[in-house]
Parts: structure tokens; sequence; C-alpha cells
């Protein structure tokens, strides 16, 4: 008896161990050979490695500041974008159809994903004597600022003169309903050589986490890259800056992003064509990620370029699989991704059933514990048991408390005549934990259940209970359950097992009301099945439950 309850404490107490864990932790790639050295921290273009082209040099001229450039305002269906003359750089991007989270904001602000104040920007530029990078100024042309109804795209350009001769156009154009923005360069070469630069793409960011996030909530904000090699990486913004990144450098295919709580910015290339990833410093707390990608050579009076799709959106699984290789796994699972994965297929299949992700939870819920209801039941009869021989195990206690060993055989003596197994409540504890902690993770990572209200007073089922009433509710569940179980016979046990249920549920205050509804929920059905054998064994019909 004292080594089951002993046991059952420690899974239980690990289980608040890594569940503190996932809130805690910074998910964790050596920079580019010779980017970091060749390219200043806080100025000019990353260079490509000699792996990918020798002898290329970046260009040194840098422009104004971005606060003295010249901003234009682009607005879709989905994304009022603000692209500075500097560099015709992606300054500020606002989601249109995503509520801002941020406690301080009012209820109808738009969620901003590129943002000044995280010093987050989408930066490009191209790698050659005198050609444009992200210090470069260019001059916005005329063009449409708004996408037109029946419109399905809306292209704004900039352009910039070289010292030689080449002229640069850039591009961005977005398409209506869509989250991709294509970023492109057309080069018009008139000048007296060919012309073979090196285009890069990259995303700049600070470390800040996104305005709004959860209460003791933590999950990763950083770089992160994917080839089909050496598939998804993720990289802490510490290890940029202590030079000790790593991550893929050189592929012909895969992409880069920059990953916050629920939405991602990526850089996606096209085709197998090789390219280099870097990661580097940029000061301030700020790092860079990115990708360098060749351009076929341009010859003397002719035109060429290179165009790059950017997604920057939520992380909607369905969408990012149908974009790129392994884009899906920026929504981060862990270890248990093998879990979480299907219950989140079936969560969405119930959503679509229901309407309502809180009762798609509560579906989820019931199907799980049909799922595990004989290895319930048999641990709720082994519950039962003890509980029926525990005023027995006391008398054993209290007849030889003062001889140990002589008490804890008189103990298996009666497990053995009863037969009961102390440990037989275990099992499903511990089977039923990967279950949900991989829940945890499904309910903390899907945008789907971000701002989704179930009913009353859950407007918003990814973040706490704001009047705190399902943990409460939860909580005094949890007491019924150990109510409802054997009392152990040694008092402190008892304290212990009892003061449980207070810490559960003053953890739960602050997990996401998700959460909470599906342990509530479960924890129901546990007192019903529970209470439900207990009585059966109770009266003698054991063999029945």
């Amino acid at each position: 008896m004292d080594n089951r309850r002993l046991l059952l404490s420690i899974i239980f107490f690990v289980s608040i161990f890594m569940l503190w864990e996932a809130w805690n932790r910074q998910h964790a790639p050596q920079p580019v050979a010779g980017s970091a050295a060749q390219a200043s921290a806080q100025s000019g273009a990353p260079v490509p490695s000699a792996s990918l082209q020798p002898g290329v040099t970046a260009p040194t001229g840098d422009a104004a500041s971005q606060s003295a450039a010249e901003k234009v305002t682009v607005t879709t269906d989905l994304f009022k974008a603000e692209i500075s003359s500097q560099g015709g750089d992606l300054v500020r991007l606002e989601l249109l159809k995503h509520k801002s989270a941020d406690e301080n904001a009012s209820p109808d602000h738009r969620l901003v994903l590129i943002d000044p104040a995280h010093r987050y920007e989408a930066q490009t530029g191209l790698i050659g004597d005198n050609l444009p990078t992200h210090r470069s100024t260019f001059k916005v042309l005329p063009g449409k600022r708004e996408m037109a109804e029946g419109s399905d795209t809306l292209t704004l350009s900039l352009e910039a003169d070289t010292a030689n001769g080449v002229k640069v156009i850039k591009t961005y154009t977005f398409h209506r309903d869509s989250y991709v923005i294509d970023v492109g360069y057309e080069i018009d070469n008139h000048s007296q050589a060919a012309v073979a630069p090196h285009a890069y793409f990259q995303l700049q960011r600070d470390e800040t986490k996104p305005a709004g996030e959860a209460r003791m909530v933590s999950t990763f904000t950083g770089p992160a890259f994917y080839s089909a090699a050496d598939k998804y990486q993720k990289v802490d913004f510490s290890d940029i800056e202590k030079d000790k990144a790593k991550h893929v450098k050189t592929a012909d295919n895969g992409w880069v992003a920059m990953v916050q709580h629920y939405f991602v910015t990526t850089f996606l290339p096209q085709g197998n064509v090789t390219r280099e990833f870097y990661t580097r410093k940029v000061g301030n707390g700020a790092v860079a990620a990115g990708v360098i990608l060749p351009v076929q050579s341009i010859a003397p009076g002719a035109k060429g370029g290179i165009t790059v799709p950017m997604y920057a959106g939520p992380q909607v699984q369905s969408e990012l699989k149908k974009l790129a290789d392994g884009l899906d796994l920026v929504v981060d699972y862990g270890w248990l991704t093998i879990i979480a994965a299907p219950l989140f297929w079936v969560l969405q299949a119930l959503h679509k059933l229901t309407g309502n992700w809180g009762w798609a939870i509560i579906l989820l819920t019931i199907g799980l514990k049909l799922l595990f209801f004989p290895l319930s039941a048999a641990s709720y009869k082994s519950m039962a048991k003890m509980r029926q021989v525990t005023p027995r195990l006391t008398q054993i206690k209290e007849r030889f408390g003062d001889d140990r060993q002589r008490m804890n055989q008189e103990m298996m003596e009666l497990y053995k005549k009863e037969k009961i197994n102390p440990l037989g409540g275990c099992l499903p504890i511990v089977v039923q934990i990967p279950v949900f902690i991989a829940l945890y993770w499904v309910l903390l990572g899907a945008v789907e259940m971000r701002q989704a209200p179930w009913l009353g007073w859950i407007t918003d089922l990814s973040v706490a209970d704001p009047f705190y009433i399902l943990p409460v509710f939860m909580m005094v569940t949890m007491l019924i359950q150990t109510k409802l179980n054997p009392t152990p016979p040694d008092p402190i046990q008892a304290k212990v097992m009892w003061m449980m249920p207070l810490v559960f549920g003053v953890m739960f205050f602050f997990f996401p009301a998700g959460l909470v509804l599906y342990w509530t929920v479960n924890n129901l059905l546990s007192i019903a099945q529970q209470w439900s054998i207990n009585r059966m064994m109770g009266d003698g019909k054991a063999a029945k439950a």
C-alpha cells in the first residue's frame, strides 16, 4: 500500500514537473562559414561562402536609417503592410483577420506580426558589385495601394539604380485570400559586363516575446530551418549570440523561418537550387536568419531576376503542408508528435461535426475515456479492493508499526490472500500521462484554438479562464476523486493525497481553458466510473463489475 501510494505520488508530481518544464522550456542550430567575419554585424549584406560562389563581395554603401526612410502602406483582404524605401523592406505587417492578444490593445485591434517594436523585419537584397542591399535606397513606383474588388492580385514595385548602369526593380505581389507574398527582383543589365549576383532573403528579429503571450506559458520564438536531409531545426537566440548556432548550411531544398506562438514568417525558395542558410548577430539583442540563392548570369543588355514566396500568417497546418515540405512542423508538439498529431486530426474532425472547439474537446475526452475504459476499470477495481482492506491495513500498521519488515510482510500476505496487486491502479495513469501532455501541446500550439469561444464566459480556449470557474470546479472534482480512493494507512501520505488536488488546482489556474475543460470532463467521467465500481464491489458484485 505504501509503495503504491508513493508511486502514484511520484507519477503525479513528475507530470507536474513535465508540464512546468513545457511552460518554461525554450526549444532549441554554426553560422555560415565566413558570413559573420566578412559582413559587419549591423551593416551590409551577408556573403556567400566559397562553397556557394567564390569571389563575391558584399556592397558597403549604406543609406539613411529606417526612421528617415519613406514608407508606403498597402492594404489587401488579409494584410495591411508597410514597406520602406530603405531596402524596399517589409517593416510592418498587420493581419486583418486576427485580433491582437495584447491586454493593452483595444478589442478590435488587429495583430501585428512583423513589427518595428520587436525589430522584426523581412529584409532582402542582392549581393554583387554596387547592387542594392537592405540598406540601399529605393524609389517607390506609382501604382495601386489597395486591392480592388474583383482583383486577385496587387503589386507594389520599387526601383533602384546602380553606379554601373544596372537597374533593379523589387516587387511585392499580394494574392487575394492568401498569406503568401511573392518577393521578387527584376535586374535590367545596361552595363558593359555580365552580372551574376546572389540574392539573400532574411528575417531579422529580437528575442522579445510577442505581446499578449499567456502568463507562465513559454513557447518557442526564434529562427527555424528545414531541409530534406537535416529536417526541422530550431535555433536559440542565445546560441546565435554566442556563435554556437547549429543548423543546415547548404542544400538544394528547404526554407528559413521566424517562428512565434501561433504565427510564422518564412521564405520558401522554389526548385532544387543550391542555397546557403545562415544566422548572424545584428546587435542590440536582434539576430538575422536567412538564405542566399544564386541568380542566373545576366548578359549586357538582357534582363533576369529571381522571385521567392514569403508566407506570413497563422500556423494552419493544412495550409502549411501545401506550401512546402516540413512547414507544418513549425506547429511543434516535440517528442509527443506521434500522439499529438492524431489527437489534433480527431479534434479537427469533431470540430467539423460540432462547429465549436469546446464541444469538440468534450467529445474527444469522451472518446479517450472509452478508449482507456478497460484500463480505467482495472484500476478502479484495484482501488475498490484496496478500499475494502484499508481497515485491516490500518490494524497491521498499528500492530507492527515498530517493526517495518514484519509490517511489510503482513501487508504482502494480505494482498496475496485477497488477490490484490497494490500497483494495479498505477498503470492506467502511467499510460494516460503522455496523452494528457500531448493534448496540452495540441491545445497550446494549434492556432485554430486561438480566441476560439466555447460558451458563456469562456471566449478563448487558448488562455486561462478569466474568472477561474473551470479550475475551481476541476479542483472540486479532484477532491471527490480523492474521497473515492482508498485512504492510505499512513497519516502523512493521506495528507499528501488531499493536498494534491489543491496543488493541481492552483497550477490549472494558469493553464489554457481548453485543457482545464478536458481535465474536468475527464474527472467527471472518472468519478462516475469509479463510484459505480465502488458501489458494485461494496455490494459483493465484484465479478459483474
